[in-house]
């Protein structure tokens, strides 16, 4: 890294100590274009459209200027009734909160259902080898969340299609229309698996899904009859997609939605319709130069349909998006 951008990532860093109380007190700003938070680190976005809402959970990169490795402790939580007017919440959950895990607060999504939200994250497990999926639940989904099992709801010795141990990272989670949820997770390979309806215990075997150059980041989706599976395409990643007729498939690979974000390896989305508009929900470096793939940055930008169901190719822009009635 060069000095004059070291010099830039530590003051940014030291601006975001000074502005601690973004942590412990709600705090409203306007997005002004991409990324639309500017005074801290988000990473691997999770949307949730509730009550006329939109809930943005997201990880939290807290690397050293010039460190090489991600360094996340807890998530945060942003709302907004409009897409460009946002409040940051109090960090509703803390890897701490899982007593069996040991690190790391990677990708998550929640979602709500019977007025329980329930959150499903990616941590280190501390005493089985590899990654982990734990699930927290909150009678809100602004928190506080809690550990609704006491113990992993995926462990790395239940999944055996690759061998690296971080191959259980990245959950997401969709009930169907028969309300049926389903669990998708995975690096390496897609998982995925009925959930009961306690949303807490899986439901039956864990299948797999072969998707073209799948790294990771799975996100499923329904519009008008097709059910839309987006991911990360090989590394660094792109975001392409598959659909189908079923959720339990067969997945018709249908192409790339975009492309490199920026000066970032991973690119994680997540997509909603809010108020009649679908959007792009998504990650890139942008904040600070040459510190990318470790201090990452939310970005919202457009997302539209060909008349055949397929998906446009994302345009990713400095502007963002405008405020929707």
């Amino acid at each position: 890294m060069k000095i004059s951008h070291y010099l830039i990532a530590l003051s940014f860093v030291l601006g975001c100590l000074t502005s601690a109380k973004a942590t412990t007190l709600d705090t409203t700003f306007r997005a002004d274009g991409n990324p639309i938070i500017k005074y801290k680190y988000t990473a691997d976005p999770a949307a949730m459209v509730y009550k006329d809402k939109v809930y943005l959970y997201t990880g939290h990169d807290e690397a050293a200027p010039g460190h090489n490795g991600y360094t996340m402790h807890d998530w945060a939580c942003f709302t907004s009734t409009d897409m460009v007017n946002w409040t940051e919440h109090p960090s509703p959950l803390n890897v701490k909160e899982f007593k069996w895990a040991k690190a790391d607060a990677w990708a998550s999504q929640v979602i709500e259902r019977n007025g329980k939200s329930y959150w499903y994250v990616a941590v280190e497990h501390g005493t089985i080898p590899g990654k982990a999926i734990g699930v927290a639940v909150s009678d809100s989904p602004l928190g506080p969340f809690k550990d609704a099992r006491g113990s992993a709801l995926v462990t790395n010795d239940m999944t055996k299609a690759v061998k690296h141990s971080w191959d259980d990272i990245d959950p997401t989670v969709i009930i169907d229309k028969d309300g049926q949820a389903y669990l998708f997770w995975g690096n390496g390979i897609c998982y995925y698996a009925k959930l009961k309806s306690n949303m807490t215990e899986l439901d039956g075997e864990i299948k797999t899904i072969t998707l073209p150059h799948y790294t990771e980041a799975p996100w499923v989706h329904y519009r008008n009859g097709w059910y839309y599976l987006s991911y990360a395409y090989e590394f660094p990643e792109k975001i392409a997609y598959a659909m189908s007729k079923s959720i339990n498939g067969p997945w018709e690979y249908k192409g790339i939605i975009n492309e490199l974000a920026g000066n970032s390896n991973t690119n994680h989305q997540a997509i909603i319709e809010f108020k009649g508009q679908w959007y792009f929900i998504y990650h890139n470096g942008a904040l600070v130069p040459d510190a990318g793939s470790f201090h990452r940055s939310v970005c919202i930008d457009y997302l539209y349909y060909n008349k055949d169901g397929s998906i446009k190719r994302v345009i990713m822009t400095s502007e963002g998006v405008k405020p929707v009635k």
